[in-house]
């Protein structure tokens, strides 16, 4: 199946941009292998133990699905998955520093890890440090959101 390059047939396939081209394919890969790990540890932590600690379950598969609008968002090309992608990566990054002071303050409320606790100290602080480089990526292809 051939499609058209053309910006006014929504089936369109863009071709890609400087923030999904080089380097941003690898933000894209990290984004990605993140949707996938906070899906399964959601998923199995839900369907295993769910009354054991519900809010810190949900929280999990909550930063599941940022972490799957925000890889497609970064994925694609165009204004709409530019804005996608900032407002993902934006709540990821309050999520991350959100859920890490919520710990901090009131651990007895979240007596399991979520992929956000502890600032994503579970994950080698990759969460924490995640937002920033995708947000500061964002910024600097933001004139790609115009083509």
């Amino acid at each position: 199946m051939n499609r058209s390059s053309n910006s006014n047939d929504p089936g369109a396939v863009s071709p890609p941009s400087g923030r999904n081209a080089g380097p941003g394919r690898l933000l894209v890969a990290v984004y990605a292998i993140f949707a996938l790990a906070a899906t399964a540890r959601a998923a199995f932590q839900i369907l295993t133990k769910f009354d054991h600690a519900p809010i810190a379950y949900l929280l999990s598969a909550f930063a599941a699905v940022v972490y799957i609008v925000a890889t497609v968002g970064l994925a694609r090309s165009g204004a709409t998955a530019y804005r996608v992608s900032v407002a993902a990566v934006g709540v990821e990054m309050a999520g991350v520093l959100a859920v890490g002071i919520f710990g901090l303050i009131d651990p007895a409320a979240l007596p399991d890890d979520t992929v956000w606790s502890g600032f994503g100290s579970g994950y080698g602080y990759v969460p924490l440090v995640l937002p920033i480089i995708g947000l500061w990526w964002l910024y600097r292809h933001r004139a790609d959101a115009r083509r």
